[in-house]
């Protein structure tokens, strides 16, 4: 029964079928598509969800997880959070939306502004598009058309090849990763960097030198570059730390080229990584940041990009609509900016970025013993983001399996196993996790 509704009987009967787990199996089996899983896979082994409070989620079966996974890493302020379900229902009564292109609302004003606010002085222009995919499509466009409205074509953009920035067309051309090949014709030039070192090695200090040196060969050989374009921390490409310094070169590497500096907050940003953005550590100001996830704690679908007024008004200079020719029909849709307005509320008030500081070290201290095993190769981590990499990945599909058995849901990036807990999780919650973990590795 759903508190405060009414139901007929058979519309408990149908609460009833729904939450029958072989009929939810059955049902999804005949008529879903899961992305990023084989045709014809194991759906026995997927949990059917149906509920979440805080930091754990509940299947049809009654058994309960803790979210490690953090939803689809998004779940910033965790599940079922009574403020955000309230400003989604109260801007949803009001007005859902409107055309930005012909009108405006209050809410996109409001998170505009507060986008604006945590962000480094200067960036203050924000465009509103629905996924980290079409924020990484318009930051490519953006920093296209800003040079051409300069009148100095430029197209190559520097990434790196372990890079993930979606899974739209541009965004999949942008990385190196295997599972991100496109085909066809290249749509503009690309040049990714391969760091010689492995993951366990680039965040010490030793690879500074080695990455910015990497960088600025793929900088200066061949035509200027209208854009370096990196995430703050290897998320897909296997949870990989950089070192302390990185970006500053690369600011200091696109200050001599001219080249934009375009970072992916989409996974760090929002107290992820124990800063409300990851490029904080490195005290530096990028010229278009791309945003999404933790945005709008996963509630609703929602991006960001905020670039720079200078960015913004090379624009005026666009030959057809003087304006960026760019948008989608809920872009800076009206209910999900109101959520992210209460997102950003709920961050502040309970001090989630300073939370995901202390507890991510509590997290990563509880999981650096796992080293002694001989399937692990590597732990590492930053706030709220844990990654035990495994040494084959059998070991690392057998840890997530193990930590499932025991009620911790745990996301697997080939032979890196990553712990990304919603940041409302408390230190109970730390050390249930670090103990199954724990459990999970030493039954492999």
């Amino acid at each position: 029964m759903i508190v405060g509704m009414s139901l007929t009987n058979g519309e408990i009967s149908g609460v009833a079928a729904d939450m029958d787990e072989g009929r939810a199996r059955e049902r999804d089996r005949r008529y879903v598509w899961h992305p990023w899983s084989p045709v014809g896979g194991a759906d026995q082994d997927r949990p059917v969800l149906v509920s979440g409070q805080g930091y754990r989620v509940r299947d049809a079966a009654g058994r309960e997880y803790l979210d490690a996974m953090a939803s689809a890493m998004n779940a910033s302020c965790g599940h079922a959070h009574p403020a955000l379900i309230a400003a989604a229902e109260r801007q949803m009564s009001l007005l859902p939306h409107f055309d930005l292109s012909v009108g405006t609302h209050l809410p996109v004003g409001r998170a505009a502004e507060r986008i604006g606010a945590l962000l480094p002085q200067g960036l203050d222009r924000t465009l509103f598009v629905n996924s980290g995919s079409e924020a990484t499509e318009a930051a490519v466009r953006i920093a296209h058309n800003y040079w051409t409205n300069k009148g100095e074509p430029r197209n190559r953009i520097v990434t790196f090849a372990a890079g993930y920035h979606g899974t739209t067309y541009v965004a999949q051309h942008l990385s190196g990763l295997p599972t991100n090949a496109v085909y066809g014709g290249e749509p503009f030039p690309v040049t990714r960097v391969r760091p010689s070192l492995p993951p366990r090695e680039l965040r010490r200090p030793e690879a500074l030198p080695v990455l910015v040196e990497e960088f600025e060969r793929a900088v200066l050989d061949g035509t200027p570059p209208a854009a370096v374009f990196v995430e703050a921390l290897l998320n897909v490409g296997g949870g990989v730390i950089l070192p302390d310094g990185l970006l500053r070169a690369l600011r200091d590497l696109c200050d001599r080229t001219g080249a934009l500096l375009i970072v992916d907050e989409v996974f760090c940003g929002f107290g992820r990584t124990g800063r409300m953005f990851g490029f904080e550590h490195d005290g530096v100001a990028p010229d278009l940041v791309t945003m999404s996830k933790g945005l709008s704690g996963g509630y609703v679908p929602f991006a960001a990009l905020t670039t720079t007024e200078a960015v913004y008004s090379s624009f005026a200079a666009d030959p057809l609509i003087g304006g960026l020719r760019y948008g989608h029909t809920t872009g800076g849709h009206a209910v999900a900016c109101a959520v992210a307005c209460a997102v950003l509320d709920v961050i502040e008030e309970r001090k989630l970025v300073e939370a995901s500081a202390v507890l991510g070290e509590q997290l990563l201290a509880g999981l650096r013993p796992l080293l002694d095993h001989p399937e692990v190769s590597d732990v590492r981590g930053l706030g709220l983001v844990a990654t035990v990499e495994c040494a084959r990945p059998e070991a690392a599909a057998d840890l997530v399996a193990g930590a499932r058995a025991h009620g911790v849901l745990l996301r697997r990036q080939g032979t890196a196993v990553m712990a990304i807990p919603p940041l409302v999780i408390d230190e109970s919650g730390v050390a249930e996790l670090v103990r199954v973990t724990g459990q999970a590795l030493a039954a492999l």
